[in-house]
């Protein structure tokens, strides 16, 4: 049976109302797991439950974070925060499922999600937050450098990696037990991965837009990106097949 993936999608609209690009169902669906869209609801006991169904959990691309509720300092005028109730949602549902030891991949806002929920601080805007560096935002096609012996190393193979960009935000550091996996050539994080985690691990770029090339930028190394669903769905198997521990289902 394919491993049930779970990917968090967005808030938009007044009323509001759940949005999700197919591109992220597709690469998992190719990669041999059944997507799932998961609906930010609040409450402990949802993530619980919601937990306790699904064998690991994509954080899909957003827009930004309110860093002002973070207490990381005033949010940038140039930023457009999610809504405030995915914002927490996303961050229960991040150290939820870390704690459990489920497979998780973070994209783009998800990698940063990933990071923020365990003490990583953020670069609000880019290039602006750091001058002279190059654009991040918009499609831009650029090369990282992926750490020797790293998990992402590992899952694609690959030493060095062209990446599509579509972001003006991204992590400045990171805390234990997080780890840099991958930067570009002027140092940016571009990849993370959790020590002592089953499979837990983020991008700052978007591997699904290597399965549609016609429709958007699309990097050299389709094949490298698709092993990074290849490896979540492969964990997320490995997991249910050992039986990852659910936490105690909240009143």
């Amino acid at each position: 049976m394919r491993p049930c993936i779970g990917i968090v999608g967005e808030l938009a609209g007044e009323k509001p109302e759940l949005r999700l690009s197919l591109r992220y169902a597709r690469a998992v669906w190719n990669a041999g797991g059944l997507p799932v869209a998961v609906t930010p609801l609040e409450g402990e006991r949802f993530v619980h439950e919601l937990l306790g169904r699904l064998d690991g959990l994509v954080f899909a691309g957003a827009d930004d974070f309110d860093t002002a509720a973070l207490g990381l300092g005033p949010t940038h005028p140039r930023a457009k925060p999610v809504p405030r109730a995915k914002q927490d949602f996303d961050l229960a549902l991040a150290r939820a499922a870390l704690e459990r030891g489920l497979a998780v991949l973070g994209i783009c806002y998800g990698m940063q999600l990933l990071g923020l929920a365990e003490g990583a601080t953020i670069h609000q805007h880019l290039p602006e937050d750091r001058p002279g560096k190059r654009e991040h935002s918009g499609g831009v096609v650029h090369a990282v450098r992926v750490s020797a012996g790293s998990r992402l190393g590992a899952c694609t193979g690959q030493a060095t990696l062209d990446v599509v960009s579509r972001h003006h935000q991204a992590l400045a550091s990171v805390a234990g037990p997080w780890k840099v996996s991958a930067v570009d050539d002027e140092d940016l994080i571009e990849a993370i991965e959790r020590d002592g985690h089953p499979f837990a691990l983020g991008v700052q770029w978007h591997p699904e837009l290597s399965s549609e090339p016609a429709a958007e930028p699309a990097p050299r190394d389709g094949a490298a990106h698709a092993r990074l669903f290849a490896a979540l769905v492969e964990a997320a198997r490995s997991g249910a097949r050992a039986g990852v521990p659910v936490a105690p289902t909240a009143p």
